[in-house]
C-alpha cells in the first residue's frame, strides 16, 4: 500500500480543492521545446466534476493541463492521443477512485505512463480521491497526495511547479529508478478457447497482436508472437488420441470388448464343461485368444482409468516446456511467462542480467554457461514466473542476497529446485 506523506486531518472528500495560492507563491517551470504542458491528468469521467475544479486552479496559477475531453485529437486513437499527450507534458497527475481503478482504459493509462514515462524520468503525481481505494500494482511505491488533506493544493502546487530533475530527493514524489518494477506481475493472459477447453487439451493463445500489458516493455512484437506459437504448438503437435469423439469411440470400444469378453467367458465355461466331459486339453490356438481377448479389454480399462489425471499432468508438462522455450526469447525484453494450468499464463516483469552474470561466473567456458543457463530457462522458467506471480515460493527466504531486490532471483530458485532434486 502507498504511504501518504504524513498523518493528515480528514476532510470532505468530494469538496473543492482548497483555494490556490496566488500564481507568484509558485512558478510554473518553463517548458521545453518538445513539451506543450506541465502536468498530463488521468481521470475517470464519473470524477469529473472534482478533476474540473481543481484544472480550473491549476490553470489559474498559469500551469499549462492536458486532459482528453479537451486535448486529445480527433481521429486518432486512445493510445496515440494518450501517447502524445504524456510524452509532450513534463509530469503525470492521476485521480484515483474506486472507478478509476474498474475503468480497464484508466488503468491502461496508468501502465502507460508508469512503463513509458517513469522509466525516462517523467515523475508520476498520484492524488488519492478516497481513503481505502485498492491502488494498481506498479503504483504502490509511489508516494501520495490525499485529496482531503487541508494542505493538499499547497502540496500539489509545490511539486507541479518543482523542475524535473529536482524531484530526485522529493519526499512527495520521489525518483524512482527502473529497478522498482523488477519482480512484478502483470495481467496474466487467458486462452482465447479458455470457455470450450478441457483439461487434457492444451490452451491456445493470441498472437495477432502484444496484449496491452506488454506492449510499452517488448520492443520487437514478432519475439512476442515467435513465443507465443511455441505454446500454441504444444495443441498441435503433443496432444494425440484427445479429441472428445474419438475418446467416446474409445470408451464404445471397451464397453464392447468387456461385452465380447463376458460372453466369451461363457462359451469358454460351456465349452470347458464338453472338454470336461470328453476329457480332452484345450488347444493352444484356444489359450492364445483366451489370453488375448482378456488382457486386452482389462488392459484399456486400466488405461482409462488412470487417462484423466495422467493427460492433466502431460499436457501441463508439455506447455512449461514450451514456455521455457519461449522464456529463451523473452527474458531478454525482460518478461517471463508461466503456467499453472492449461488455459492461463502468468507474465513478470523481471531482469535476468545479475542471474546471466553469475552463470557465466560460475561456468568457466562461455558456451558451457551459455548452454547452462539456457537449460535452467528451458526447466525452471515457467515455475520461477508463477512463483512471482502469486508471491510465493516452495522453500524458505535464501539467507544470501539475491540479485532481486527484496525477493528471490532465478539464480537462487534454480540453485533450491537442484538442491531438492524437483525439476519444475
Amino acid at each position: 500500500m502507498m504511504e501518504p506523506v504524513r498523518s493528515l486531518e480528514t476532510a470532505d472528500v468530494q469538496s473543492q480543492p482548497a483555494a490556490p495560492l496566488s500564481p507568484s507563491t509558485y512558478v510554473p517551470p518553463p517548458l521545453r521545446d518538445a513539451e506543450s504542458y506541465h502536468v498530463f491528468i488521468s481521470y475517470s469521467s464519473t470524477d469529473y466534476q472534482w478533476t474540473h475544479v481543481l484544472i480550473n486552479q491549476l490553470e489559474s496559477c498559469g500551469l499549462q493541463v492536458c486532459y482528453h475531453e479537451r486535448d486529445f485529437t480527433p481521429g486518432r486513437t486512445v493510445l496515440e492521443n494518450m501517447s502524445d499527450c504524456i510524452q509532450e507534458s513534463q509530469k503525470v497527475l492521476l485521480v484515483l477512485s474506486p472507478e478509476f481503478m474498474r475503468s480497464r482504459w484508466c488503468l491502461l493509462e496508468a501502465n502507460m505512463s508508469l512503463f513509458r514515462d517513469c522509466l525516462e524520468r517523467k515523475p508520476i503525481v498520484p492524488v488519492l480521491l478516497e481513503p481505502g481505494v485498492s491502488v494498481p500494482l506498479h503504483l504502490c511505491h509511489l508516494t501520495y497526495l490525499e485529496a482531503n488533506d487541508l494542505d493538499f493544493m499547497n502540496k500539489l502546487l509545490k511539486v507541479l511547479c518543482t523542475p524535473n530533475q529536482q524531484l530526485q530527493g522529493s519526499t512527495v514524489v520521489p525518483f524512482q529508478p527502473p529497478s522498482i518494477y523488477n519482480g512484478k506481475a502483470l495481467q496474466p493472459l487467458t486462452a482465447v478457447n479458455d470457455d470450450d477447453l478441457y483439461k487434457w487439451e492444451s490452451g491456445q493463445f493470441s498472437d495477432m497482436e502484444v496484449p496491452d500489458q506488454l506492449r510499452l516493455i517488448i520492443e520487437d512484437p514478432e519475439k512476442y508472437r515467435k513465443a507465443v506459437r511455441m505454446i500454441n504448438s504444444v495443441s498441435q503437435n503433443k496432444v494425440w488420441l484427445r479429441p472428445l469423439w474419438l475418446r467416446v469411440l474409445i470408451y464404445l470400444t471397451c464397453i464392447i470388448g468387456v461385452l465380447s469378453l463376458v460372453a466369451f467367458c461363457m462359451y469358454l465355461t460351456a465349452e470347458y464343461t464338453v472338454f470336461e466331459k470328453e476329457r480332452k486339453k484345450p488347444s493352444v490356438s484356444m489359450v492364445v485368444n483366451i489370453v488375448v481377448l482378456f488382457s486386452g479389454p482389462v488392459g484399456l480399462i486400466i488405461h482409462i482409468s488412470l487417462w484423466k489425471k495422467d493427460d492433466e499432468k502431460y499436457i501441463l508438462r508439455e506447455m512449461q516446456k514450451a514456455i521455457g522455450q519461449a522464456n529463451i526469447i523473452l527474458f531478454g525484453e525482460k518478461v517471463l511467462m508461466g503456467c499453472r494450468s492449461n488455459s492461463k499464463l502468468y507474465l513478470v516483469y523481471v531482469s535476468l542480467d545479475g542471474c546471466k552474470r553469475e552463470f557465466a561466473d560460475t561456468f568457466s567456458e562461455q558456451v558451457s554457461a551459455e548452454d547452462m543457463f539456457q537449460r535452467a530457462l528451458m526447466y525452471f522458467s515457467s515455475g520461477y514466473a508463477c512463483c512471482l506471480a502469486k508471491r510465493h515460493f516452495p522453500f524458505p527466504q535464501p539467507s544470501s542476497t539475491g540479485h532481486l531486490e527484496g525477493g528471490v532471483c532465478f539464480c537462487q530458485y534454480v540453485s533450491q529446485q537442484l538442491s531438492t532434486e524437483c525439476w519444475e
